[in-house]
């Protein structure tokens, strides 16, 4: 971001300012090799590619990769207020399997957010191909922001 964060910082400067945060000390989705495609408020893309060690005894992506891709977008879309948001509840259904080689993305977009409350939904798909899997994830707001020290702002 090319200028300080102030009153006058638009949403979107805002958006990629607490991502770029939060980026910086997410350990969890570097290990995975997840790249961050895209955030605006309310909404993340992130991708991922299948490697051989994230394959399963049925030589497909274990699930549990699959939801922790889903659940990182859905982490980018609802902190991209710089209001310090967790996960109150998550469900995934699996439409497909993801095969090593792979590259996914999640796309999360925000459908509701009222007071400390949020719902979004992530697809998850294969880069220009089918539906892997689809995750609701409900979003509750804690204290503090993610870049420290700045009020929330959208």
């Amino acid at each position: 971001m090319s200028q300080p964060i102030s009153e006058h910082t638009t949403p979107q400067e805002l958006a990629l300012a607490a991502s770029q945060a939060m980026w910086t000390r997410d350990n969890a989705t570097h290990a995975l090799g997840m790249e961050l495609i895209s955030v605006t408020p309310g909404h993340a893309v992130l991708r991922m590619k299948v490697r051989p060690d994230m394959v399963n005894g049925h030589h497909i992506c274990h699930g549990g990769l699959i939801f922790t891709l889903a659940d990182s977008a859905f982490a980018y879309a609802c902190n991209s207020y710089n209001l310090n948001t967790v996960a109150s509840a998550c469900s995934i259904d699996f439409l497909a399997p993801g095969r090593e080689g792979e590259v996914l993305e999640a796309t999360a977009v925000e459908r509701s957010a009222s007071g400390r409350t949020g719902v979004y939904d992530v697809e998850v798909k294969v880069v220009g191909g089918h539906t892997v899997a689809l995750f609701r994830g409900k979003s509750y707001r804690i204290k503090g922001e993610v870049i420290a020290g700045l009020e929330g702002q959208s």
